[in-house]
């Protein structure tokens, strides 16, 4: 039976520890190798273009278990 996805939220996602975590987490390093998961990135306004560039190299990495990718650089 597969397995519904995880949400993981990563902050200061395009910042250099974000962008060398959430290949890691998307390939399944994190919560296994059988594990669906949706990333949501956050960072602050002045990253929004890195963190859109982190976006898209993870879709276009097209990991199996990477069910979305959602970008977020404003908060409340």
């Amino acid at each position: 039976m597969a397995k519904n996805p995880l949400r993981v939220l990563v902050t200061g996602a395009a910042g250099q520890i974000g962008y060398a975590l959430v290949p890691m987490i998307a390939r399944g390093a994190m919560l296994g190798p059988d594990q669906p998961v949706i990333l949501h990135l956050l960072d602050i306004e002045p990253a929004a273009e890195a963190l859109n560039g982190v976006k898209m190299e993870l879709i276009d990495a097209a990991f199996p278990l990477l069910k979305g990718v959602v970008a977020y650089y404003r908060c409340c």
